[in-house]
């Protein structure tokens, strides 16, 4: 059976979203947010604020492995960092070659190394002489930086220095989150290495599920934005029985309380604004409610109205 799991979007799927998308069900495992690696070791404790299911054997609440994230550019201290992070006994570490970010890239970072394989395999190579042969280690690449030609050679890199899996969205930097994805590239890719490839890059329905799985070639893939656009959707694939927007408002009510307690409150409406500006995608409800909660801006009136509307069913405790 093919396997779906959960992305690492950074600024979208933070522990409070993982948990409310791997309670709905249906992933296989997901990867966290990245962890910035710069010229130093990083003390434990940055490792468990990313990722905090480490304090929970690396799985969700709802029993989801997470695996952790690295990103940077120099082989010696990825490797010093993974190192570190073995000790946690992560469900997996993955490398992140991908990130568009413009702060990022103008560090070096993410997707600035897709113009260098050979950086490529240095980094994979020595986060790999660490990492023992019982913990997943995969990484995650674009198809290149202005363009694809380089995409192949950075594959074959990545697996010439001893990644288990390779997952590739299809886009380049410069593409961003423009649609379409290639899935085709991602078959040309995966035509050219022997290491298991998933597939990622603009899957927001069954129908995009089946397509990409064709037009790639990869029977496994990696959903994003598409899982926050609809929750369901990994249980869909597996022909489950969903419940539709009724099913959804117990993790909308979730999120929210989690928010709440997380957040300040003048930034936890923007939060929610956030999902529902995705969720609206598939649902309609979440189009009326988001319409409903735009002018708001205090999260106490938020609450009011989030309880007039039934989705919660009590105002949380005062600050």
């Amino acid at each position: 059976m093919s396997r779906i799991l959960l992305a690492p979007l950074e600024g979208l799927a933070d522990p409070l979203m993982r948990e409310v998308l791997t309670a709905v069900g249906g992933y296989d495992w997901g990867i966290c947010e990245f962890v910035r690696v710069t010229e130093s070791v990083l003390p434990n404790r940055t490792f468990l604020r990313t990722c905090p299911e480490l304090h929970n054997a690396s799985q969700t609440a709802s029993g989801t492995p997470m695996r952790v994230q690295l990103l940077g550019s120099d082989p010696h201290f990825m490797a010093a960092n993974a190192k570190r992070l073995v000790k946690h006994r992560p469900a997996g570490i993955d490398i992140n070659f991908g990130c568009p970010a413009p702060t990022v890239f103008r560090h070096r970072g993410g997707s600035a190394l897709l113009g260098e394989p050979d950086l490529l395999n240095a980094i994979v190579s020595a986060v790999r002489s660490v990492i023992p042969v019982d913990i997943p280690f995969t990484a995650k690449m674009r198809l290149g930086i202005n363009d694809d030609s380089l995409a192949v050679d950075c594959a074959q890199a990545i697996e010439a220095g001893g990644a288990d899996e390779l997952i590739v969205h299809g886009r380049t930097k410069v593409d961003g989150y423009k649609p379409p994805a290639r899935w085709h590239l991602i078959d040309r890719v995966r035509a050219a290495v022997n290491i298991p490839l998933i597939a990622n890059g603009e899957v927001w329905t069954v129908e995009d599920f089946r397509n990409c799985q064709q037009v790639s070639g990869c029977a496994d893939i990696m959903l994003g934005r598409g899982a926050l656009a609809d929750p369901l959707l990994p249980r869909k694939v597996r022909g489950l029985e969903t419940g539709g927007w009724e099913e959804l408002i117990p993790s909308v009510a979730t999120y929210w309380l989690g928010v709440r307690q997380r957040v300040l409150p003048v930034h936890a409406g923007g939060r929610l604004k956030q999902w529902l500006m995705l969720l609206r995608r598939h649902y309609p409800q979440a189009e009326a409610l988001y319409q409903q909660l735009r002018p708001v801006k205090a999260a106490e009136d938020i609450d009011r109205l989030l309880l007039a509307a039934g989705i919660i069913k009590d105002l949380p405790p005062a600050a």
